[in-house]
C-alpha cells in the first residue's frame, strides 16, 4: 500500500521542461522595465534665445525620444532587454549601438549646456584648458573650427586623455568617444543638422557660436574630477 501511495505522489511531481524555462525567460524579459527617456535638466525654453524652445521640442521630444523608442523595440525579448544604455553602447554594434549611443550622446549634450552657462571657464577646467591649449581663446577657436567644419553629422567633444591633458575630438554620426577609446568626455556639441536647422538653417558656425553662451563649466569640472 505504501509503495502504491508513493507511486501516486510521484505521478504529481512537476519536472520543468526546456520549453517551460524558455517560456519563463520570455515572461521575465517582457516584464523588464523599458529604457526611459532621461528628463531634460531644464525647461524647453530655458536655452533661448540661443536655442529655441521649438528646437528642443523637436530635438528632444522627437529625435532623442525616437532613439529611445527604437532601442526599446530592438531589445524587447532579447538578451539585451535587461541591460543599461551604457552597457548596450559599449557591448553592441550596428543598430543597437547607434541608438544607444545617440541616447547617451544626447543626454550628455543636454547636460553640457545650462541656462546660466557660458562665459570663460572657472575652476580646474580653466587651468586644464590653459595647460593644454595655451589659453581659453585658443581652445575656443580650435573647438569652433572642429565643430563648425565637421563633415556631415556627428559630435565635437572636449576630452580628458589618460595622461590628464585635454584634447578636442570629433565622432561621426552616432560615434561615442568612450566606445572609440578617444578619452573621457567633458563636454560635447551636437553638430547634427537637427540640432540647429530650425534656428540657424544651414549656418552651423552661427549655432556653434551661440552654443558657447550655454556651456556648463560646472558639468565639465565634475567630469574632469571623475
Amino acid at each position: 500500500t505504501s509503495k502504491k501511495i508513493l507511486r501516486q505522489k510521484r505521478s504529481f511531481c512537476f519536472w520543468p521542461s526546456i520549453a517551460h524555462f524558455q517560456q519563463l525567460r520570455r515572461t521575465l524579459l517582457t516584464t523588464i522595465m523599458p529604457i526611459e527617456l532621461p528628463a531634460l535638466p531644464y525647461e524647453k525654453d530655458a536655452l533661448a534665445p540661443h536655442i529655441s524652445a521649438e528646437t528642443l521640442e523637436y530635438h528632444y521630444g522627437k529625435h532623442h525620444a525616437g532613439y529611445v523608442a527604437k532601442l526599446n523595440a530592438a531589445i524587447e525579448g532579447t538578451d539585451h532587454a535587461d541591460k543599461t544604455v551604457d552597457q548596450i553602447m559599449m557591448e553592441c554594434e550596428g543598430g543597437l549601438y547607434n541608438n544607444a549611443a545617440q541616447i547617451w550622446n544626447h543626454t550628455f549634450y543636454w547636460k553640457s549646456m545650462s541656462p546660466s552657462g557660458g562665459g570663460a571657464p572657472t575652476g580646474p577646467i580653466a587651468d586644464a584648458i590653459n595647460a593644454s591649449f595655451g589659453s581659453f581663446d585658443a581652445f575656443k577657436e580650435q573647438f569652433s573650427a572642429v565643430a563648425g567644419g565637421h563633415f556631415g553629422s556627428g559630435w565635437a567633444w572636449l576630452c580628458k586623455n589618460a595622461d590628464g591633458s585635454l584634447s578636442i575630438q570629433e565622432t561621426h554620426d552616432a560615434g561615442n568617444v568612450l566606445k572609440e577609446g578617444l578619452g573621457t568626455p567633458l563636454l560635447t556639441c551636437d553638430v547634427w543638422e537637427h540640432a540647429y536647422y530650425i534656428d540657424y538653417r544651414n549656418a552651423r558656425p552661427q549655432y556653434v557660436a551661440a552654443w558657447w553662451n550655454l556651456i556648463n563649466w560646472e558639468f565639465a569640472n565634475e567630469n574632469l574630477a571623475a
